[in-house]
């Protein structure tokens, strides 16, 4: 039987792995692939994330999303399976419609991997780093959660590029109704609000928003939600002090790592 909260993931060894993650076998979003001759091996993500022991990366984008909800599933079951690995098992409809083994679908704004399905359901595995680095720890059976698809290159950009790979978690700071709108103010990590700006974008559970404030002092940033979107994401029904998945605009990144690298210094080799 499957466990109702997710909070025991912590008793997974951090190196020893089942042996049911046999090499090239792909039975969670956790596997193993060989990456030369000499069978060196890298972990890698639903998204197709490596970690090796050198120096090699692989820095292309398999999936990428825009922050436009596509509809809520509810969390169905969740805890460890019998292969070892954690499951998270949720009802959908719209996410199913042209479904296949190894989509790419973000819950919450968590990049992962379909490893089974039906007409009414879809399982993704979970990855010990995957529960740490977001608040998808916090689920339990029943909770709602915001579902979209990786984009297909003929879809619209209704938001920003999310590519689903969360950057840290935010706890709700205050949620303040004014009219028929919701003014959420979220508390972040000041590594992750140095990136955050005054109408810049941001992916909160994985829904494209606009930033209004920044407050350096406290911390924090704010948004506001109009009525449509209070119905149709998830963020409305968490309560104060709740944890958020927050991934920040992939630009910012970009130009912060082109300055304290020197990508920008001038020099014949640049010109």
């Amino acid at each position: 039987m499957m466990a109702a909260r997710t909070h025991c993931i912590n008793l997974i060894p951090k190196v020893c792995l089942p042996q049911s993650f046999r090499t090239g076998e792909s039975v969670t979003n956790l596997r193993f692939d060989c990456v030369s001759k000499s069978s060196k091996l890298s972990l890698k993500t639903s998204c197709g994330r490596s970690r090796t022991h050198h120096r090699r990366q692989n820095l292309s984008i398999r999936s990428v999303f825009t922050g436009i909800v596509e509809e809520m599933g509810e969390v169905k079951d969740l805890g460890m399976a019998d292969h070892g690995g954690f499951d998270l098992k949720i009802g959908a409809r719209v996410v199913l419609e042209d479904v296949k083994l190894g989509d790419s679908i973000a819950v919450n704004g968590t990049c992962l991997t379909v490893t089974e399905f039906n007409a009414e359901e879809f399982t993704v595995g979970l990855a010990p780093e995957t529960l740490r680095k977001t608040s998808l720890e916090e689920l339990k059976k029943g909770s709602p959660v915001n579902l979209e698809r990786a984009l297909q290159p003929v879809s619209r950009m209704g938001g920003h590029v999310v590519q689903g790979h969360v950057d840290g978690t935010g706890v709700i700071e205050s949620m303040e109704v004014e009219g028929d709108s919701l003014w959420v103010k979220v508390k972040a990590d000041k590594g992750l609000l140095k990136y955050i700006v005054p109408k810049g974008f941001v992916a909160v559970d994985g829904t494209s928003l606009t930033v209004v404030d920044v407050f350096d002092e406290e911390s924090c940033f704010n948004f506001m939600m109009i009525a449509y979107t209070q119905q149709n994401v998830v963020i409305p029904t968490k309560k104060i002090g709740q944890k958020v998945n927050l991934e920040v605009d992939i630009m910012g990144k970009y130009v912060e790592r082109l300055l304290t690298s020197g990508g920008f210094s001038k020099g014949k080799e640049n010109i």
